[in-house]
């Protein structure tokens, strides 16, 4: 009897009002030119957080997948 892992995460619906959505809802009117570079600087440094996570999930992911794989011939 073979095991087999899945490493993907449960499919939920994401919260509604999460982070981003409640972003791109907000008037951005009242910011001035500093505070809107500021706001710009802290989203980029957010997506690259972001992109960090997603590349690590994904090589611990296919390494996963490579171990089980030679053990399931």
């Amino acid at each position: 009897m073979m095991l087999r892992f899945v490493m993907e995460e449960p499919d939920r619906p994401r919260p509604v009002g999460d982070a981003a959505s409640r972003l791109a809802l907000e008037d951005l009117a009242p910011y001035s030119q500093a505070e809107l570079a500021e706001r710009i600087a802290l989203l980029e440094a957010e997506i690259a957080r972001v992109r960090a996570h997603r590349d690590r999930a994904a090589a611990h992911r296919a390494a996963a997948e490579a171990l089980f794989a030679k053990g399931g011939g």
